[in-house]
């Protein structure tokens, strides 16, 4: 609706069966302050004030939304609906509810939603977190629900002191009548409104009324994980819990072909061994147990289609897909014919290689399965395809499948998958009992769903008056959706893998861009950042080389194609300036620049670099950043940083390689993150904005390797094509 003038329509019948659905899972809560109006005064009478309500009565909720609860008692519960990762949400999604319910941050608990069509993700059709949608799906539907809670509050106290709404006015769970004497707590008010309707017409705040949005929290997460009571998926202890360790052939696609499990059940504390449908599991009384026990099983593994898998193979796959026919994502006017009257043009491959996600939490999940329910508790981004997976494997129906989720350390697209939910519901199936499936950090990175290895053949061509004319971009690698959502590439085109290459700002005469897909034995799904994440590489890398053909910078070229859209050419000067962009950099510094377009929000990045023993250091990154209204402007501030910790990691590090058909990779020696003294300072400006808010947890990733490899060559003059980025 738009703000401040009309509402839902809905009855209070409705929004009943909308919570009810919902179901339970809402047990936490804080008490509100006694009032401190002393007795005798006006509007203190009993026909004015509810009665003290019974202790020996069940405390009256008021109920207005699927996501508002307040007690009788005091307690208000939020119902959050997306996993906490890291990104925020804990804090940021109730700062929304809480702005307009008028309630203080620090007076609501959050509770984790159960699985129910209320909770979905609108932007993605499903009950997950991914693609930095949690902020833009949330924006205008939890305001509302906090301005119905408020509306209703008003016209509680109003009916109560018998009085016009006009009269009253909410602040910090409480309404005030505009005499200065009479107020009652929402507390006090839930009864009455419990009873009353839903209004037509909700009025949210104007954006000069609000105290939350737009300013800077402590984090409602915070306090527990600095003092490790947060409960992660690792913590979950259940009665009778047993633990699993599962052996997984390395090479990709194979079965186990043999096992011995003699000297593993030799291990004190292992309970069973199993053959499960991902491979051969240890079930313990201990974690250690589980994990000891593996390390004594005998495996023989069946290689089937692919143990000659190798990282050059797979380039040569993808190779191919660099020439002949590919489906057409974007065309505009006619490159070929362009390219051919252009007075010069430059053509160059870029690749990206796989990558892990490296999650700080291995992955895990919990499960309990009983004759009639199963219980899962687990980290989980999708908490709908969790429970699915469940339903499927258990043959139970839905709503008897209970998905709780924990908090998540570290998701990146990876907690989207379910072959570890898979798991435990097995075992816990076989074994009767709960079963906690847990992975080492080897599993983790030689069994990942990993970001796809793409390739991309670019071509330019400028005019006789160095103007650029014509841009062609071929997008050659696997799809990511071909085994969540097939119907999203019916037409040859996942739209996943072209993020950040068909919906490029800058304006051509003509132009065109393309998807070749080749998919390869390896595994891959969503990663930080999406299809941005490679494609901006070529694409913000390749421009700066047409820019050099055009003997212009970086700067200068972007201006030119950005003429029409003065929300990039605000953000690209904002950048220039806090780079310091006219001034030449101190000797021994390259700068380049980066611009990305990704999830309704706007990013440019300078990084300056420095070449020191032969290996590239990144010394600092500006970024100028539109991304809407900043709901928590820290939270986004963080999340621009540790994005930016993400991608150098992928840029500057390591990849993921293929030999004989298995991962080269198994421990952080081999896949090494970025250490904190390779952290670069870090410069963020948010500009201001009345835009609904756009997506930032995956923002800082995509521009973060395209502007280290242009300060490489405005250094160097050495173009990296390749990632990771490796000195000739």
């Amino acid at each position: 609706m738009a703000e401040g003038n009309r509402g839902p329509r809905l009855t209070r019948r409705a929004l009943l069966r909308l919570t009810a659905l919902a179901g339970g899972g809402l047990a936490l809560g804080i008490v509100f302050p006694a009032r401190t109006q002393p007795a005798g005064e006006p509007g203190d009478s009993a026909t004015q004030q509810p009665a003290k309500p019974d202790e020996t009565q069940p405390a009256v909720e008021f109920i207005p939304n699927a996501w508002i609860r307040i007690q009788g008692d005091g307690r208000i519960e939020l119902v959050l609906a997306r996993s906490e990762m890291g990104q925020g949400v804990m804090t940021t999604l109730p700062m929304l509810v809480a702005e307009e319910l008028e309630v203080g941050l620090d007076q609501i608990q959050v509770v984790m939603a159960p699985v129910t069509p209320a909770y979905r993700n609108r932007l993605l059709g499903v009950q997950a977190t991914a693609e930095s949608t949690s902020m833009r799906d949330a924006w205008l539907p939890l305001r509302e629900a906090g301005a119905i809670g408020r509306t209703l509050m008003i016209a509680a106290a109003a009916q109560v002191w018998a009085v016009p709404e006009s009269e009253c006015h909410a602040r910090y769970a409480h309404v005030h009548h505009t005499d200065g004497a009479r107020s009652l707590s929402y507390a006090e008010l839930a009864s009455t409104a419990s009873g009353l309707v839903i209004p037509q017409q909700i009025a949210l705040k104007a954006k000069a009324d609000w105290t939350l949005i737009g300013t800077s929290q402590n984090r409602l997460d915070t306090p527990d994980k600095v003092s490790g009571a947060a409960g992660f998926g690792l913590d979950v202890r259940l009665p009778g819990m047993l633990y699993a360790s599962l052996y997984r052939c390395p090479v990709q696609g194979s079965r186990v072909r043999s096992w011995r499990a003699a000297q593993a059940l030799k291990v004190p504390g292992v309970v069973e061994v199993l053959a499960v449908h991902n491979g051969i599991a240890v079930v313990a009384e201990s974690s250690w147990a589980a994990l000891s026990g593996r390390k004594q099983l005998e495996v023989s593994c069946r290689p089937e289609t692919n143990a000659s898998i190798s990282t050059q193979r797979i380039r040569e796959r993808l190779r191919i897909g660099l020439k002949g026919r590919s489906a057409v994502a974007r065309k505009e006017g006619d490159v070929s014919t362009a390219l051919a009257a252009s007075a010069r043009e430059i053509q160059a491959v870029y690749e990206s290689p796989f990558q892990a996600h490296a999650c700080m939490e291995p992955m895990n999940c919990t499960a309990d399965v009983g004759p009639n329910q199963c219980v899962l508790h687990v980290p989980t981004q999708a908490q709908e395809a969790a429970q699915a997976t469940a339903s499927r494997l258990t043959g139970l129906a839905a709503e008897r499948i209970t998905v709780n989720t924990t908090l998540l350390g570290g998701g990146l697209g990876r907690r989207l998958e379910q072959d570890f939910v898979v798991d435990a519901v097995e075992l816990s199936m076989r074994m009767r009992r709960p079963v906690q499936v847990i992975w080492t950090r080897e599993d983790d990175l030689q069994h990942d769903f990993y970001r796809p290895m793409t390739l991309h053949r670019l071509r330019g061509g400028i005019d006789a008056n160095a103007r650029a004319m014509a841009w062609f971009h071929r997008v050659v690698g696997p799809s990511v959706l071909s085994r969540t959502r097939p119907t999203s590439i019916d037409d040859g085109i996942d739209p996943v893998m072209i993020e950040g290459a068909a919906e490029i700002p800058y304006q051509f005469d003509d132009l065109r861009v393309e998807y070749r897909r080749a998919d390869t034995p390896v595994p891959v799904g969503l990663w930080q950042g999406g299809g941005y994440a490679h494609n901006s590489f070529a694409v913000e890398c390749f421009l700066d080389e047409l820019a050099a053909l055009a003997g212009k910078d970086g700067l200068e070229m972007r201006r030119s194609l950005l003429s029409e859209r003065p929300r990039h050419l605000r953000l690209l000067e904002r950048v220039a300036e806090l780079a310091q962009w006219t001034t030449a950099p101190a000797a021994g510094l390259g700068r380049g620049l980066a611009l990305v377009e990704a999830y309704g929000s706007l990013i440019a990045q300078v990084a300056e670099v420095s070449i020191e023993d032969g290996q590239v250091r990144v010394r600092r990154i500006f970024c100028a950043l539109d991304c809407g209204q900043a709901v928590d402007p820290r939270v986004v501030r963080s999340q621009i940083e540790s994005g930016i910790a993400h991608a150098l990691t992928a840029a500057l590090k390591g990849a993921i390689t293929f030999s004989d058909g298995r991962v080269d990779q198994a421990s952080f020696g081999d896949y090494p993150l970025l250490r904190f003294d390779e952290m670069p300072d870090v410069v963020v400006d948010i500009l201001d904005s009345d835009a609904a808010p756009g997506g930032v947890s995956g923002l800082g990733v995509p521009a973060t390797a395209p502007a280290v490899a242009n300060a490489i060559f405005a250094l160097t003059g050495q173009r990296v094509r390749t990632l990771p980025i490796r000195l000739v």
